[in-house]
């Protein structure tokens, strides 16, 4: 039964600055769950799954976005895994169900491999596994992959309806429109200039050069394979059967997750039906999402690790 979530602004120190969230069922006395979200987006896509679990959810606007956009490189999967790491201990939180949406399922695995007492479980929705490599002697430009979601973070808007229009005719967003979208929406846009004494309008909170910088690690570079094969947690992967601009088949077809299904043989998957890479945790999903972390939490004892000071 989904219920309104309790929520407590948060920022918290890392390396450089502060990373700003959000604590949401901050007394609840259940497993707690850390979400990492996307590689454009923000700590609000977690707002609908923050009701659907029994424990406090702890979600951070990673380092060049959202509110911790100013935030200084380096951008890298490792330094966002650190950057968790660090506000998990600033909240209070020694271990949790980790959950990573997309980019965050890939930052989930480097934190589990660096700091694998810190997590008990992963729920990987629709990221995690290395992205299938363009044909030999080809390049895709970060525009083919991720399309309007990047086009985005060079525009400015006039006001936030301008925004949501935007963002209404993304065939992956716009057909499942919802109050939940909005909401994560909404708090992604950000004054093109604070101190201007002319308002000089709206742009996306993600930086680009951070964005830029993570997706070309999703490739599974940098030791980032070898971490994901020898990860010692248990790891549940969600799959959305649409993708980023909500075609099929989604992000890991059939064949490349049957390469990856070999190669982690304790990977367990479930086909989330019906979903897109966004409406699986922004839509439609967000219940399959809350019923893996659930169980995540049973397999992990109850009653389960309790944050500090409690």
């Amino acid at each position: 039964m989904t219920t309104a979530a309790t929520e407590a602004p948060l920022r918290l120190p890392v390396a450089g600055g502060e990373l700003v969230g959000t604590l949401w069922r901050a007394d609840a006395t259940g497993m707690p769950v850390v979400a990492v979200h996307g590689i454009t987006a923000n700590h609000r896509s977690f707002s609908s799954l923050a009701a659907r679990v029994d424990g406090p959810l702890l979600a951070v606007d990673l380092r060049g976005r959202g509110g911790s956009r100013a935030l200084p490189g380096p951008y890298g999967l490792e330094q966002h895994a650190e950057d968790v790491a660090a506000a998990m201990t600033a909240a209070g939180i020694e271990r949790a169900i980790v959950v990573g949406h997309s980019m965050g399922a890939y930052v989930a695995v480097r934190l589990a491999d660096a700091h694998p007492e810190r997590v008990a479980s992963l729920v990987l929705v629709d990221g995690g596994l290395p992205l299938r490599p363009a044909p030999a002697g080809e390049e895709r430009s970060p525009e083919e992959v991720l399309g309007p979601a990047i086009d985005r973070l060079r525009m400015t808007f006039p006001s936030g309806d301008a925004y949501r229009d935007f963002w209404r005719e993304h065939p992956a967003f716009g057909p499942y429109w919802s109050a939940a979208i909005e909401e994560y929406v909404d708090y992604d846009l950000v004054p093109v200039d604070a101190h201007a004494e002319v308002d000089a309008g709206l742009r996306p909170s993600a930086n680009p050069d951070a964005v830029v910088a993570n997706l070309v690690e999703l490739d599974g570079r940098g030791g980032y394979v070898e971490a994901l094969e020898s990860l010692a947690v248990p790891t549940v992967l969600l799959r959305s059967p649409r993708g980023l601009f909500d075609e099929a088949p989604g992000l890991y077809d059939d064949e490349w997750l049957a390469t990856w299904r070999s190669r982690l043989p304790e990977l367990e998957v479930r086909d989330i039906p019906g979903t897109n890479h966004y409406t699986i945790l922004l839509g439609a999903g967000v219940d399959a999402v809350a019923d893996a972390v659930a169980e995540a939490a049973r397999a992990a004892g109850a009653p389960a690790q309790q944050r500090e000071g409690r």
